[in-house]
C-alpha cells in the first residue's frame, strides 16, 4: 500500500499545481486573486462551501465522538447545516449585496474600521493555530498510510499545499475544492456502502440505536452546540468567504441553501460509520487510534485507500482555504493594502510557521492559538449579525458595539482559559458552564442597544 499511496499522493498533488498554474495566468486584479474574481457560480461555491465544512473535525472528529456518545453525535453536523439554511434565508444576499472582500472588511462596511482591525486580529492569530492543526491531523494520516513517520515527506506535502495555494490564488482553491470534495463524499459514501451491505457485522441494531438525546448528550448539550457550532457556521469566517465570491446575491443565497442540505446527507452516512464502529469494534480493540484511521486499516485495498483520500482531501480542503482567507485579511485589513504579491508572501510565511509548529509539535502554542478562535462565537457572531440587519437602515453606535464583542470575548476567554480557577470561587457550577452561552447572550444584548433605533434628522 506504501508504494501505491505514494504515487497517489503525487499524482494528487501535481494535479493541484498544474490547476494553480493554469489559473495564475488569469490573475491580474486583487479581486482575481482574493475572491476568485466574484465570478463563481451556484455548482462552484456550493461544492467549495461543502469542502470547507468538511474537514478533519467533521469526518475523524464525528466518528470519535459517535463511538463515544452514539447517534447523538450527528448534531455537530446537523447543526451545521441548519446554520448554512439560516444563513441562505437571512443573511446571505445582505452580505454578497455589501461587496465585501473579507469578514472583517465586511465588519468595516456595517461598524466601522476598528470592528474590522478587531475581527481581523482574532482571526488571522487563531487560524494559524487552526491551520497547524490540520497539518498535524494530515501528518498523522500520511504517517498511517505509509507505515512510518517521515518529517520529509510531511514537508513536501505542505510545500505542495502551500505553493499551490501562492500560485493560484482563491480561484486555484475552488476549483481543487470542487476535485477534493468528488474525493471525499465518494470515498465516505463507498464505505457506509461497504459497511453495511458487503462486510455486514452487527448491523442489526444500527437502526435501533438512533436517538437525538441519551445520557452521554443531554438537552443542555443541545442548546448550547446549536448557539456555538450553528452560529459558527451561520457566520464563521470561513463560510462566509466562499458568500464572497459568488457572482451575485441569488448565488449566494442557494449555494449556502443546498450546501446545508447536502451536508445534512453528508452528516448522515459519517454518522453511520460511525455507528458501525461503535456496533463491531471494542474500546480494547480501538486503543488510542480514532475510529475512522482503525477502520481504514482493517477494510480491504479497493475501499482503505479511496477513504484515506477522502481524509486527506478534507484536510487540505480546509487548509488551503484558511491560508488564502488568513493572508487575505492580513493584507486587506490589517495592511490596509490591495497586493496580489503580499497576500503571496503572507501566505508562504503563515504556511511556514504552521509547518514548523506541526513539526515540532508544539501543542501548547497550536492549541493557544487556536483557542483565540474562542472570542469569535461569543464575541462576534451576535454583533456582527446585528450590524449586518441594521445596515443601511439606522446602523450602530461603534462605541457601544465593541463593547458587545469585548463582553462576549471576555466570557469566550474565561470559559476556555479560567474555568478551573473559577471553579475554586464561590460561583455556581451551572455559570461555570455556560460562561460561551452567556457571553452569546450578553454580546446580543448589547449589541442590540448600539442599534440607532431611530434615525438622525438631516
Amino acid at each position: 500500500m506504501n508504494y501505491v499511496f505514494l504515487i497517489a499522493l503525487g499524482v494528487y498533488l501535481l494535479i493541484f499545481l498544474v490547476i494553480s498554474i493554469l489559473d495564475m495566468r488569469g490573475i491580474k486584479t486583487f479581486t482575481d486573486y482574493a475572491v476568485a474574481g466574484r465570478t463563481q457560480g451556484t455548482i462552484a461555491v456550493t461544492m467549495t462551501l461543502l469542502a470547507t465544512v468538511v474537514g478533519a473535525s467533521t469526518t475523524i472528529g464525528i466518528t470519535d465522538t459517535v463511538f463515544q456518545i452514539g447517534f447523538p453525535g450527528i448534531w455537530w453536523l446537523a447543526f451545521g447545516a441548519i446554520g448554512l439554511i439560516l444563513q441562505s434565508f437571512i443573511i446571505s444576499e445582505k452580505v454578497r449585496a455589501t461587496e465585501a472582500d473579507t469578514l472583517p472588511d465586511l465588519a468595516r462596511i456595517t461598524v466601522g474600521r476598528s470592528a474590522e482591525m478587531i475581527i481581523a486580529l482574532i482571526i488571522v492569530i487563531s487560524w494559524i493555530g487552526v491551520i497547524a492543526g490540520q497539518l498535524v491531523a494530515m501528518n498523522s494520516l500520511i504517517t498511517f498510510a505509509t507505515g512510518r513517520s517521515d518529517k520529509w515527506l510531511f514537508i513536501i506535502v505542505s510545500a505542495a499545499v502551500i505553493i499551490y495555494t501562492i500560485i493560484g490564488g482563491q480561484s486555484s482553491v475552488v476549483k481543487t475544492d470542487k476535485l477534493q470534495f468528488i474525493v471525499i463524499a465518494i470515498s465516505i459514501v463507498l464505505c457506509c456502502i461497504y459497511l453495511y451491505f458487503v462486510r455486514g457485522g452487527n448491523t442489526a441494531e444500527a437502526i435501533t440505536s438512533v436517538e437525538l438525546l441519551n445520557e452521554n448528550y443531554t438537552t443542555k448539550n443541545l442548546l448550547t452546540q446549536f448557539f456555538v457550532i450553528g452560529g459558527v457556521y451561520f457566520l464563521g469566517p470561513d463560510i462566509i468567504s466562499r458568500n464572497f465570491i459568488s457572482s451575485e446575491e441569488s448565488v449566494a443565497k442557494r449555494s449556502a441553501l443546498i450546501a446545508g442540505i447536502g451536508l445534512f446527507i453528508f452528516s448522515l452516512f459519517i454518522t453511520f460509520i460511525g455507528i458501525w464502529i461503535k456496533l463491531n469494534v471494542t474500546p480494547d480493540e480501538l486503543g488510542d487510534s480514532k475510529a475512522l484511521m482503525y477502520l481504514a486499516g482493517i477494510l480491504p485495498k479497493y475501499i482503505s485507500i479511496p477513504l484515506i483520500f477522502g481524509l486527506l482531501s478534507a484536510i487540505l480542503s480546509s487548509t488551503d482555504t484558511c491560508m488564502i482567507n488568513a493572508s487575505s485579511i492580513f493584507v486587506k485589513d490589517i495592511l490596509k493594502r490591495e497586493d496580489v504579491n503580499a497576500i503571496r508572501i503572507t501566505v508562504a510565511v503563515l504556511g511556514v510557521l504552521s509547518t514548523v509548529l506541526a513539526i515540532s509539535g508544539r501543542g501548547d502554542i497550536m492549541s493557544l492559538l487556536s483557542s483565540a478562535y474562542s472570542v469569535y462565537t461569543p464575541g462576534v457572531i451576535f454583533p456582527l449579525l446585528v450590524a449586518i440587519l441594521s445596515h443601511k437602515k439606522n446602523g450602530v453606535r461603534i462605541g457601544i458595539w465593541i463593547s458587545a464583542v469585548i463582553i462576549g470575548g471576555l466570557f469566550g476567554i474565561t470559559g476556555t482559559y479560567f474555568s478551573g480557577v473559577l471553579a475554586q470561587l464561590p460561583i455556581p457550577q451551572l455559570f461555570i458552564e455556560n460562561l460561551t452561552l452567556t457571553g452569546m447572550a450578553l454580546s446580543l444584548v448589547t449589541s442590540l442597544l448600539s442599534v440607532r433605533w431611530t434615525t438622525s434628522k438631516k
